[in-house]
């Protein structure tokens, strides 16, 4: 069952597992076309080692649970009301996604999401899951 969360986020719990860092807001267009993108990466690559973790950055938590109740997301969902998370990982857009290698390095940082992307922001998913 997904984690939908309040709670901080420990990511040096997550090492080991390569994780895929998504910042969203309900009222972020390209988040519609992201959250479903996500979903398919967990399914293709969640046994390999792919930890997907979205941080959604809305004020009211209800606007965020609508959006949820759109997509009903299988990945963990976390909630950062005062942007505290946002501001530790410099996010200036959204959406925002930050690829963490099994060691806890940043490796790769996008701003923004267009399906046309999904490709190469898929490829350097696999390329940090090939890594030991």
């Amino acid at each position: 069952m997904p984690s939908h969360a309040a709670a901080p986020l420990d990511l040096s719990a997550l090492r080991g597992r390569v994780v895929y860092l998504d910042f969203w807001a309900s009222w972020c267009g390209p988040c519609k076309q992201s959250f479903p993108w996500m979903e398919s990466l967990k399914s293709a690559y969640g046994g390999q080692g792919l930890e997907i973790v979205a941080v959604n950055l809305d004020t009211s938590r209800a606007d965020a649970d609508r959006f949820l109740n759109q997509f009903h997301p299988t990945f963990d969902v976390r909630f950062d009301p005062k942007g505290e998370l946002a501001e530790y990982f410099g996010v200036q857009g959204m959406p925002v996604s930050i690829l963490i290698d099994r060691h806890g390095v940043t490796r790769f940082t996008h701003v923004g999401f267009r399906p046309i992307d999904g490709a190469a922001y898929e490829a350097q998913v696999r390329e940090l899951l090939a890594e030991r």
